[in-house]
């Protein structure tokens, strides 16, 4: 068995959210084992990390290359080939990352990119809960108009 071949899972949570992964014969060996016994799973995928609780996943199932809905992931799945269409795409949706200006009581001011605009956000020095403050509007940074959020003085939620 090639423990580096990528196979496609598509799990069902207790809430009927569906999600789709794709993980190594070795990361689903590893998943069964932890949906058999119960465990959380924690695994990499890539650069990011995944974690799934078992038992808050209703179903689950690994698609082989028999699987109909394999060959529509693969599909839609293939590397992206560099051309002007996918580039504009990309500018796109650059256009649209928020700038965060986190300012926590541990001391750490730090500016941090997100895809969309959050009220709360952790901080990265010491994982406190920094919120949004909306009253102080977006601030000018060294890398554009950000956000200010803080966890220095009571925020207005």
């Amino acid at each position: 068995m090639n423990t580096n071949q990528h196979h496609t899972m598509t799990y069902t949570l207790n809430s009927g959210i569906k999600g789709t992964i794709s993980l190594s014969t070795k990361q689903i060996q590893d998943w069964i084992e932890s949906y058999r016994v119960g465990s959380k799973y924690v695994t990499t995928v890539g650069r990011e990390h995944f974690g799934l609780n078992p038992e808050l996943v209703a179903d689950f199932k690994v698609h082989n290359e028999f699987s109909e809905q394999r060959e529509y992931v693969a599909a839609i799945q293939q590397p992206a080939v560099a051309s002007k269409a996918s580039e504009q795409l990309a500018d796109a949706y650059s256009q649209h990352k928020v700038l965060i200006q986190v300012d926590c009581k541990c001391g750490a001011s730090y500016i941090e990119e997100s895809a969309y605009k959050r009220n709360k956000w952790g901080c990265k020095e010491c994982g406190e809960i920094v919120f949004l403050d909306s009253k102080k509007g977006m601030l000018d940074t060294v890398e554009g108009k950000a956000w200010y959020m803080t966890n220095r003085y009571f925020v207005e939620r």
